[in-house]
């Protein structure tokens, strides 16, 4: 039996999920925290056995060796505690950061943890240091216990309570404020008692649009008909790079948008930085697209920006046949001024 193993809260429990809403909740009985960008993480600690694992159940114990060692300085020799990895970066926080430590070499992460170490963010907690399991009690005695911890553990280094408030007006200001160290708003039932692997909170938005050249396109898997419309934006030099993509045609003829696009096809559809690039997530698929030439501009809605491009898929709105393709700049990703006060708060409290 190992160390670990005699927690009250099994290591193969999965953290508690949000599902998407639109609008941020009112009402009594909510709690709101910012959602931070990074990996969401549960942290398990019996002595000096550490296991950090992600919202899939995978272990990212051996890509954080620095979390693991402030979690071992902890004056607690049992918890479990749910928050988020992050890499503080100037006033901002690094996703980007985050992904470099998934490496199979280990020299590299440890180069990487003490060049750019990370910090753990906890917002729960699960199981106390008496090896009491706290997911059936409800949120507010659970943050009551989380908070006198953090009382006690107040000149540890590299682990901060995430602030939360009951507040509709600071959350919604939290949330204006959203796109680049914060990744949203979640809400939760302050009543409730943890639900793990359970979508019972919820996880706000705040959601821009953009308008992109259309620069090429791919073919749906096993189709000769659209699946992609590959985004691109002019940078300063007039160079038209890849920003992303977008999928969701729910209202468009794919056979006719095919047929369009394909009287559209030139090389090079690109002439900065093109889809397909090598990096380790890549695929024989991923570098096969269409190039065309730059007449298409499509409005787009996204949630994230990542450096200069957009993090996840984007949602097709409409076509903007009144726009000049050469006026979609990459200023209109220009990185908002992160929440400063709130990562200070953090970081540096």
């Amino acid at each position: 039996m190992t160390s670990l193993s005699r927690l009250a809260v099994p290591i193969s429990s999965f953290p508690m999920e949000a599902k998407i809403a639109e609008v941020l909740p009112a009402g009594e009985g909510w709690q709101y925290e910012p959602k931070w960008d990074g990996f969401r993480c549960l942290a398990f600690r019996d002595g000096n056995a550490v296991e950090l694992r992600g919202k899939s159940g995978k272990s990212l114990t051996r890509y954080f060796p620095d979390v693991v060692q402030i979690l071992v300085a902890l004056r607690a020799r049992r918890f479990v505690l749910d928050g988020e990895l992050a890499i503080p970066l100037g006033n901002a926080l690094s996703f980007e950061a985050l992904q470099l430590r998934l490496h199979p070499a280990e020299s590299r992460i440890r180069k990487l943890a003490k060049e750019t170490p990370a910090i753990f963010i906890c917002f729960d907690i699960l199981l106390d240091p008496g090896n009491r399991s706290l997911i059936r009690a409800p949120l507010h005695k659970r943050r009551a216990v989380l908070e006198k911890l953090f009382a006690r553990w107040h000149e540890a280094r590299g682990i901060f309570l995430s602030p939360c408030t009951h507040s509709h007006g600071v959350a919604r200001k939290w949330l204006s404020r959203a796109g680049t160290a914060l990744d949203g708003v979640v809400a939760k039932r302050s009543g409730e008692p943890y639900q793990p692997g359970e979508r019972a909170m919820l996880k706000i938005k705040r959601l821009r649009t953009a308008d992109c050249v259309v620069g090429g396109f791919r073919f749906a898997e096993k189709s000769r008909e659209v699946g992609s419309l590959l985004l691109g934006l002019y940078d300063a030099e007039g160079r038209l790079d890849h920003v992303g993509f977008t999928s969701g045609f729910a209202n468009i003829d794919r056979a006719k948008l095919t047929a369009r696009l394909l009287r559209l096809r030139k090389p090079p559809g690109f002439t900065g930085r093109a889809p397909g690039g090598p990096s380790r997530w890549s695929t024989e698929r991923s570098g096969e697209w269409e190039p065309l030439t730059p007449k298409l501009v499509a409005e787009v809605r996204y949630d994230h920006v990542s450096g200069d491009r957009f993090r996840h898929g984007t949602k097709f709105l409409r076509w903007r046949p009144d726009k000049n393709p050469r006026d979609c700049t990459m200023d209109q990703l220009m990185a908002e001024e992160p929440p400063a006060a709130l990562i200070r708060d953090i970081v540096n409290p």
